[in-house]
């Protein structure tokens, strides 16, 4: 992330303007909640504009979203659902392309934006992950990217503990099902699944 370059009139502005508690949840925040965002929805421009906006609300709610025993959660919570909504629009205007009898875009290179990044050396799996559903491909990442507990996990999609453990055992067959070569003459191995 780019260092603002402040004139001393901007800074005291900025200083008397933005709580340092914000200051320092943006700062902290900002960076994983687009990459994990990034990688929900597929396009790192929607990603950061969706948390943007997220902290955007957190800014002007802050006095109540301070209080929260976990701010960042709550703007998590908030990136996913705005990312979810911009995700059901691009789908709903597919269909609408398609029910037209127009060719649709093609959708975005996902794979190829999760094995550029850091968190996924192996183009196999960045593609098979962008293969699960949206909601499944969530689980995943908050869970396993960004190391969130079930509870964590459950608390920033708005879901049951137990929907989210149906949704990364869903998410952990499916990639199964997508990584395991399927060679009939692969070699037999004693004990494998």
């Amino acid at each position: 992330m780019a260092v603002l370059e402040w004139s001393a009139d901007e800074a005291e502005v900025h200083a008397r303007v933005v709580p340092s508690e914000f200051d320092a949840l943006f700062l902290a925040g900002y960076g994983r909640l687009v990459r994990s965002v990034s990688y929900i929805c597929g396009d790192p421009e929607v990603a950061a504009d969706c948390v943007a906006d997220a902290f955007e609300r957190a800014f002007v709610r802050w006095r109540k979203v301070g209080q929260l025993d976990d701010p960042l959660g709550w703007v998590r919570r908030v990136a996913i659902h705005r990312a979810t909504d911009v995700h059901r629009r691009r789908v709903r205007g597919r269909r609408a392309v398609l029910r037209l009898g127009m060719r649709p875009e093609p959708p975005s290179r996902m794979a190829q934006q999760m094995s550029d990044s850091m968190q996924f050396h192996d183009s196999e799996l960045a593609a098979a992950v962008a293969e699960l559903s949206q909601q499944q491909r969530a689980v995943v990442v908050l869970h396993y990217l960004d190391d969130m507990s079930v509870i964590e996990v459950s608390a920033a999609l708005s879901l049951s503990d137990g929907a989210v453990k149906y949704h990364l055992h869903q998410a952990r067959a499916r990639l199964r099902n997508i990584l395991q070569p399927h060679d009939s003459d692969a070699p037999y191995r004693e004990g494998a699944p």
